[in-house]
């Protein structure tokens, strides 16, 4: 099968699939997010949600346009689908979320929450003219004038900007790996931290304050969170 299909038993953990009702499963495309957090587009409609039986019926509906990713139509089955992602299925959506189990899973969103994406700023990048070119989690990027900072989230809908959400005291967050994975809190306090070691934050969950490393934060909202994040 080389690399187009891994073994589900050595598949990743986060992946919530039957790790032995077959032998292989596809692998996503190498892309922004990484193997474990994000399957294919084929795993998802097929082992995930049911709207396919086998291999050739998803190559069909896919060839049809009839599935899209954030606003795109996506027509090849290994196209990776990962955190925060919006799933289009005819008129049914879904939003990629990662559980408190650590475990990848599409959840139905109403078509009005469907047109929100959210991308978390990577990196900049200055070009040439004074223009900065601003790079997101998910591979996509965006020119600007605007001052966005490493870990804000940009909010589109429609592929227009509608939101900047700040990575800073106050914001709400979800968390997408570690020990919280999952959780959803408020920034109580960031901590800077010099040389190798990474820049943590204190959050608020309920009553109870975590620690957690920065690149584990994906800021949600101001007041509340934008869109759905749980089952």
């Amino acid at each position: 099968m080389g690399k187009a299909h891994i073994k589900r038993l050595s598949a990743p953990k986060s992946w919530p699939i039957k790790r032995k009702e077959n032998t292989w499963v596809t692998r996503p495309n190498a892309g922004p997010h990484n193997l474990d957090s994000s399957m294919s587009i084929g795993t998802v409609i097929k082992d995930l949600l049911g709207y396919v039986k086998n291999t050739k019926e998803t190559k069909y509906v896919l060839s049809a346009s009839k599935i899209m990713v954030n606003g795109k139509v996506r027509k090849d089955l290994k196209f990776p689908v990962g955190i925060m992602d919006v799933l289009s299925v005819g008129e049914d959506s879904f939003r990629i979320i990662i559980n408190k189990k650590g475990k990848l899973i599409p959840i139905k969103i109403p078509s009005t929450e469907a047109k929100l994406v959210l991308r978390k700023v990577s990196n900049k990048t200055s070009l040439k003219d004074k223009k900065v070119q601003v790079n997101f989690e998910d591979g996509t990027n965006l020119l600007s004038k605007e001052k966005y900072q490493t870990g804000d989230t940009v909010v589109f809908s429609d592929n227009k900007v509608k939101d900047h959400l700040k990575f800073e005291k106050g914001a709400m967050i979800y968390i997408t790996a570690g020990k919280q994975v999952g959780q959803v809190g408020v920034i109580k306090e960031v901590k800077e931290k010099k040389g190798l070691q990474p820049s943590t934050i204190i959050f608020t969950q309920g009553k109870e304050d975590h620690e957690t490393p920065n690149n584990y934060v994906f800021i949600v909202g101001k007041n509340k969170p934008l869109v759905s994040l749980s089952e």
